[in-house]
């Protein structure tokens, strides 16, 4: 994962509140949840929250099939964090983008981070990104409000933003954001590799080579960003 956002916690709109327990099996009845992954729940879930359903009914935006709402769900956790592998398995098993907010406890210290997937709802399975995080913050930090939107995609887009390793362009859509964000982790997956070479190869030419090779990759890399 890349660097963890800037501190960040927005100020969801009471009208859109819920509060609604879910209950971890509810996701263990889902196919692709394995036997691994419900140890995880199992080890690492005290507590999943539906906190809020930001849609055209509660917050007043109209939705589109791209994204028909956003939801927020609070996940406590039993230790000091919750892995990849449960939040990929909540989100493949709602059929709307999801805006997680992880709490841990240490003592009387609670802290929160705000950590999200880019979801591309399709005919089949929903397609993610990779997940992007903000740091740990106090759960009682003070809150933002929400970016301003007129639709829930825009606002959509407002969110993940932040969190993001590259930012949207002008005019540019999640989607676009999201082939831009695998484009900059299959680079820089390439740079290290190239990097690693490097500093290991013997042969002048060679070296020369992959330097070549290295420039290119990095001149990419910047490009994407």
């Amino acid at each position: 994962m890349s660097e963890p956002a800037a501190t960040l916690l927005y100020r969801w709109p009471a009208a859109a509140k819920l509060g609604s327990r879910v209950p971890k099996e509810k996701f263990y009845e889902q196919g692709t949840v394995t036997a691994a992954v419900r140890e995880k729940f199992v080890a690492e879930v005290q507590r999943i929250t539906w906190m809020y359903k930001l849609a055209e009914t509660t917050v007043n935006l109209a939705g589109s099939d791209a994204v028909p709402e956003i939801q927020v769900f609070q996940i406590d956790a039993k230790g000091n964090d919750v892995s990849e592998l449960v939040l990929t398995a909540i989100d493949k098993a709602i059929p709307f983008p999801i805006i997680f907010e992880i709490i841990q406890a240490e003592g009387d210290e609670r802290s929160l981070r705000m950590v999200a997937a880019h979801k591309q709802l399709g005919a089949s399975a929903p397609t993610l990104s990779a997940y992007y995080s903000t740091g740990w913050q106090p759960a009682d930090a003070e809150r933002q409000p929400l970016p301003i939107a007129i639709t829930l995609q825009a606002l959509y887009t407002a969110l993940f933003d932040p969190l993001a390793p590259v930012p949207a362009r002008p005019g540019e859509g999640m989607s676009e954001v999201a082939a831009r964000l695998q484009s900059v982790q299959k680079l820089e997956r390439e740079i290290a590799t190239l990097e690693r070479k490097l500093r290991t190869e013997p042969q002048l030419n060679r070296k020369i080579e992959l330097r070549r090779t290295l420039k290119t990759k990095q001149t990419e890399l910047e490009e994407q960003r």
